[in-house]
């Protein structure tokens, strides 16, 4: 019997405007005057495509979050920008954000199977779940949904994109000419899908792409978030502090697999990981403090008040944080909250210290050490089951996603860890993961 491929890491940028640190572009180093210029997006992917990372992810929200008085919100709505950037790449994958609560489900999956015909087979979805009172707001509601109704919304909604996915077959364009038939009306046909949010005839007006299915990713980690992964998700991008907890959630959420037919190969998980990059150790210390001595402490405090579903205005920075409300009471990202919460108990923070370390990874992993302590890091939480690969989130750009490419990759693929070329087409082919049979395909 062949010996199986070794196992390799999966490594996803996650680019984020001058940076993931909120101070960033408040750093020499940045350029946030670009963040509405294509071009700088087009560079940052062609320099994560030159690393052979697996994809580029862009986050969304459907309000402008934060106060920009303080940091670089804003930009691009990210399937727009990545149908530009399918054309300026080859190979690397496209994955963007959109959410389920305030869209509809033919409409996004018809901008899915496009970006996958535009890239070539390289698009990804992130499904995610409206939670803030703005983006409410900004779609007719005065509050928004409960956390649970939010997930049971997200679960139709992604079934109906399927099913329109899988309402044209792959070979239902037949282009016989001389019988004036384009395409095979058998091998087309509605959903004719009537459920508790939606009701959509079908079929979807793009033919089936490339990859069948956009690759689909998730980001909560909350109770709904890991049942809802479960059943939907092939890449999950999570956030934990610690090992023990990324062990812990890794094991979770796999051991929930097999009641949705599925098995652990059909899923990568990929926590985020913020790597602050010196040439020496004490030099990525050094780089971690200027970037914090550059924080306005009131976006922070405000940052902070929204993870916590609680008011921080006024309060002492030097001073501990106040009774919080029970996770059960928070209808936004729950996961998010109790990941904040016990990080500032444990360590003991105040107000300053908390608000410094959620500085450049709003509660995802930072590290600050040379590229071979990177990679030490990124070997050690793989190789003891915590993750598939890691959601890489530079503090600042482009010389934070730079530094990752050209130190720290090099490291892992000496070591065996990561692709030193490119094997596949699409973004499928670069997580190891099948592609979907389509319902004829699955009835044969």
């Amino acid at each position: 019997m062949p010996a199986s491929p070794p196992r390799r890491l999966h490594l996803n940028a996650f680019l984020m405007n001058a940076g993931h640190h909120d101070a960033a572009w408040r750093h020499p180093a940045t350029t946030p005057e670009r963040v509405t210029d294509p071009a700088y997006f087009v560079e940052l992917a062609r320099t994560a495509e030159r690393g052979l990372l697996d994809s580029v992810f862009l986050a969304d929200g459907l309000a402008l979050w934060g106060n920009v008085r303080h940091n670089a919100l804003g930009g691009f709505e990210p399937l727009t920008l990545l149908a530009a950037l399918a054309t300026a790449t080859r190979r690397i994958g496209l994955i963007a954000t959109v959410s389920t609560t305030f869209n509809e489900p033919y409409s996004t999956a018809r901008a899915f199977a496009s970006l996958d015909h535009l890239s070539g087979g390289r698009a990804g979805w992130n499904i995610v779940t409206s939670g803030s009172v703005d983006e409410a707001r900004n779609f007719g509601r005065d509050e928004h949904l409960e956390h649970g109704l939010r997930y049971e919304r997200a679960r139709e909604f992604v079934d109906v994109a399927v099913k329109l996915w899988d309402s044209w077959d792959d070979d239902a364009i037949v282009l016989h000419r001389a019988a004036g038939i384009y395409a095979d009306t058998d091998r087309v046909r509605p959903i004719d899908h009537r459920g508790e949010h939606f009701r959509v005839r079908g079929p979807l007006n793009v033919p089936r792409s490339p990859q069948g299915h956009p690759l689909l990713a998730q980001a909560g980690s909350s109770e709904d978030g890991r049942e809802f992964a479960a059943r939907h998700a092939e890449a999950v991008f999570t956030a934990q502090q610690t090992l023990s907890d990324a062990q812990a959630f890794a094991k979770d959420l796999r051991s929930r697999l097999a009641r949705y037919g599925r098995t652990e190969d059909q899923v990568r998980i990929l926590p985020g990981i913020c790597p602050v990059i010196g040439s020496t150790e004490a030099e990525a210390r050094a780089l971690e403090q200027e970037l914090t001595d550059l924080q306005v402490p009131e976006y922070g405090l405000a940052q902070l008040s929204g993870m916590l579903g609680t008011d921080l205005t006024g309060l002492p920075l030097d001073g501990p944080l106040p009774e919080l409300p029970d996770e059960r009471d928070i209808n936004g990202n729950r996961s998010r909250f109790t990941l904040v919460a016990e990080l500032a108990r444990r360590d003991g923070l105040t107000l300053r210290e908390l608000i410094a370390r959620l500085g450049g990874g709003r509660g995802h992993r930072v590290v600050a050490g040379t590229p071979e302590q990177i990679a030490d890091e990124l070997q050690e939480w793989f190789t003891a089951g915590a993750a598939d690969g890691f959601n890489i989130m530079p503090p600042y750009l482009p010389g934070g996603l730079d530094h990752f490419v050209d130190q720290v990759v090099p490291v892992l693929q000496a070591r065996g860890l990561f692709r030193t070329e490119y094997t596949g087409r699409t973004l499928r082919d670069h997580y190891g993961l099948a592609r979907p049979a389509g319902r004829r395909g699955a009835h044969a």
